[in-house]
């Protein structure tokens, strides 16, 4: 049988007590009738502390595909640079004014090519310079670092110089510039300023992109239709998006813009309506009130509008944080009382 362990009740007593003993922690001894051991905790600086284990490095492997694929391209160019040579000389074999027009369509689309992709680059760059500014403006809202967030509006006073719309926001944001801000308020500060106008210009893109293809998916007779319509309003509402927040998306660039897009709704939910957003659907009785093809028009409107909303935070150079995000139950309600409107 195992002793139970004694219980003492509470009591007071003084230190300076001849009672009362300060013993070592380390000391487990019994303290003997009619004395009080008092035993000190343990200085928490002496404390062992946890290390972590160092977390091992990952292996750079020689990466074969990048070289396959490469040496696939030299090997393209090289012969499509062959055979437009060989082209050239056969017509300057065949006449001189022939070979003077083939050697002039091979500058000229060279010289297109190099454009090309001089203002792909220039896309791909500015559209990662949003990016960082995105993290750097958000890492600020949490370190509160004046300098930086200086930096950050000087960034985007450049990227808003070429709309005419922002002028008085640039001007009372530079005459800000001197103030005592923290750093967190001078962004939350040109949130308000530079981002107000652009997101109630991006609310209505959006709205009416969702509202165009509700009403061309209700009354288009082929499924074929309605998913190239999607896809082509998709893409023009992600361009005019990144062109009103300052990016000039190419091609690539928006190859990116749909990649991130993407990943940003499934990271927050995916492209699925909500239960609470069919919840206010059929609420509003559209399901009693409207034939199954409008039907289809609305949802497929609201994913329009969900896309569109993930394509801003994609687009925007600020995190959502002086100014509310917009909702889509507020699209949808605009989307509603288009139907309704048009019933």
């Amino acid at each position: 049988m195992s002793e139970r362990p004694h219980h003492r009740r509470p009591a007071t007593f003084k230190l300076d007590d001849p009672a009362v003993i300060v013993t070592d922690p380390d000391d487990s001894s019994r303290p003997s009738r009619g004395t009080v051991h008092v035993r000190p905790e343990a200085d928490p600086s002496l404390l062992p502390v946890l290390v972590e284990a160092p977390l091992v490095p990952v292996q750079r492997r020689f990466r074969w595909g990048t070289v396959f694929w490469s040496a696939t391209g030299g090997l393209v160019l090289l012969g499509l640079g062959l055979g437009v040579t060989r082209l050239i000389e056969d017509l300057f074999a065949r006449s001189e004014s022939l070979g003077i027009a083939g050697l002039a369509f091979a500058i000229a689309a060279a010289l297109a090519l190099a454009i090309v992709v001089t203002r792909e680059a220039f896309g791909l760059a500015r559209l990662a310079t949003i990016e960082k500014l995105h993290l750097r403006a958000g890492a600020v809202l949490v370190s509160d670092d004046r300098t930086e967030s200086r930096a950050i509006v000087r960034d985007l006073l450049g990227l808003a110089h070429q709309n005419p719309h922002l002028a008085r926001a640039r001007t009372t944001l530079q005459g800000h510039a001197g103030d005592i801000i923290d750093g967190a308020d001078m962004i939350r500060l040109a949130e308000r300023e530079l981002m107000t106008p652009l997101d109630q210009e991006a609310r209505r893109l959006v709205s009416s992109a969702a509202q165009r293809v509700s009403v061309v998916t209700a009354v288009s007779p082929r499924a074929l239709i309605d998913v190239l319509f999607v896809f082509v309003a998709s893409l023009r509402l992600i361009r005019q998006l990144a062109l009103l927040y300052g990016g000039r998306p190419g091609a690539l660039g928006m190859l990116r813009l749909m990649r991130h897009v993407i990943a940003h709704l499934a990271i927050t939910g995916g492209m699925a309506a909500s239960d609470s957003l069919i919840q206010q659907v059929l609420g509003h009785g559209i399901a009693a009130k409207l034939s199954q093809r409008l039907g289809e028009g609305v949802l497929n409107g609201l994913l329009t509008a969900r896309l569109g909303l993930a394509a801003i935070d994609v687009t925007r150079p600020l995190p959502f944080n002086a100014l509310p995000r917009p909702a889509l139950a507020d699209l949808a309600r605009d989307l509603l009382r288009k139907r309704d409107g048009e019933e």
